[in-house]
């Protein structure tokens, strides 16, 4: 698909269904980020507390980031990785509202945050698996901008259905619902496998 137009990319089917594997991943991401702190408030700890416990997700997260896309890039391979981040994702965040411990909430949480941002690394190869050029900036931009729509989406779900069933439960589990979305579309999406080993061929095909 490569040497496609820019007007061809804004409209193909894989970038708008890339798009759609951002958006669950954002959804994921930013819906637990903005309403973290308060599940963590409701364990009744102090506000000081409730800060340095808030941030082990993200240091758990930090640290899968790191370890996972080197273990993609160790393996040479995308699509499973980025599928298993997501599962990874939704498991730990459907998980923690199967739990009332706090402590066992927490490390549920955490292992979904190391599924979303152990996403966000793999999940950029893809695009240039299948676009270069001015058409890969083009289908970049879409994604980014469909992706990011969920910035709003996410915070918001959870934020309705907290108001909606007085809990964090089902807004937990819309979130892992977009986690589940993304997982299938990557499974589902087909795309040019030699060059989603070595990204950086994509330049040379395109010349």
């Amino acid at each position: 698909m490569h040497g496609i137009s820019v007007v061809q990319a804004l409209f193909n089917p894989k970038v708008l269904a890339l798009s759609l594997v951002y958006f669950g991943a954002v959804a994921t991401n930013y819906g637990i980020a903005f309403w973290l702190p308060q599940i963590v408030k409701g364990f009744g700890l102090s506000n000081v507390a409730t800060g340095f416990v808030a941030a082990i997700p993200y240091i758990v997260g930090t640290i899968g980031m790191v370890l996972w896309s080197r273990r993609s890039d160790e393996k040479m391979e995308r699509k499973g990785h980025t599928a298993i981040a997501f599962l990874i994702a939704a498991a730990g965040i459907a998980g923690s509202t199967l739990l009332d411990d706090p402590t066992l909430k927490m490390i549920a949480l955490s292992i979904g945050a190391f599924g979303v941002f152990a996403v966000l690394p793999v999940f950029w190869t893809f695009p240039t698996a299948f676009l270069s050029g001015a058409a890969a900036a083009a289908g970049i931009a879409v994604i980014n901008s469909v992706g990011n729509l969920a910035g709003f989406f996410g915070p918001f779900v959870m934020g309705w259905l907290k108001d909606l069933t007085g809990s964090f439960t089902t807004g937990l589990w819309a979130i892992a619902a977009c986690a589940v979305m993304g997982m299938v579309i990557v499974l589902l999406l087909r795309h040019d496998t030699h060059l989603e080993k070595a990204p950086s061929q994509a330049v040379k095909v395109a010349e």
